[in-house]
């Protein structure tokens, strides 16, 4: 990730030649780490891992490992906050972002992550929090237009879903992503951050030329994209 401060853009550079060949991620380096970085970082990975769900790139082992994710999340996030030095919820979110990596890096990610950027990139804010601001409203609307993979998600996150529509299962997720939100003491306003005043145009538009926009399932007008910001204002 760069930020062109001058253009205050967010940047997905993406090229083989900067990937590793090795990746550690330790989770007893992680052990002292503060309540709210652990909450953003794993907001962070259960974006990650809807994304890949939903978006067209999707396909069988993505799915797998990205609805295992969603699972272990929603089972171990609060732990890991509640208590950095457990040990236990620590190694399964750590694990956790070896599964989301696995499903976004090759099912692609969508518009929360493109409107996320924008806001890291104008008012340097957290960018796992940002994603966990958006991810309920974004799902939202992607479940408007094709609610049928929110019953695989609903299931993963521990969700009765026996003799529910997809609609129903659909609006079950979203409620469980709020919840889990404020579980963990994400905010809900730009305000709670210390941003007032938003220039929505801006983001909007840089919104619809990020580099994750075209993985959404659909594509948002301008004020669509105004409109969903506007919800978090």
């Amino acid at each position: 990730m760069i930020t062109d401060k001058e253009r205050e853009v967010k940047m997905v550079m993406v090229d083989k030649n900067s990937l590793v060949t090795i990746s550690v991620n330790d989770p007893e380096l992680m052990l002292d780490k503060p309540a709210a970085l652990t909450a953003a970082t794993g907001m962070d990975a259960l974006t990650h891992a809807i994304e890949a769900i939903v978006t067209p790139g999707a396909y069988a082992v993505t799915d797998a490992t990205a609805l295992a994710a969603v699972e272990i999340i929603f089972n171990y996030l609060p732990r890991a906050v509640k208590n950095g030095h457990d040990i236990e919820a620590r190694e399964q979110m750590t694990y956790v972002m070896f599964l989301g990596g696995i499903a976004f890096n090759n099912a692609g990610l969508g518009f929360v992550h493109a409107m996320a950027h924008q806001l890291g990139g104008v008012y340097d804010l957290p960018h796992g929090v940002c994603n966990a601001m958006l991810l309920p409203i974004v799902e939202r609307e992607n479940a408007k237009r094709d609610p049928r993979k929110f019953r695989a998600i609903a299931k993963a996150a521990g969700l009765e879903v026996a003799g529910k529509t997809d609609v129903q299962c659909a609006e079950e997720v979203i409620a469980a992503i709020k919840t889990l939100s404020k579980e963990v003491g994400i905010p809900s306003k730009l305000a709670e951050l210390g941003v007032d005043e938003v220039d929505l145009d801006k983001l909007a538009v840089n919104s619809l030329k990020d580099a994750c926009a075209q993985g959404n399932p659909f594509q948002p007008t301008k004020d669509e994209v105004i409109a969903m910001f506007e919800e978090i204002l």
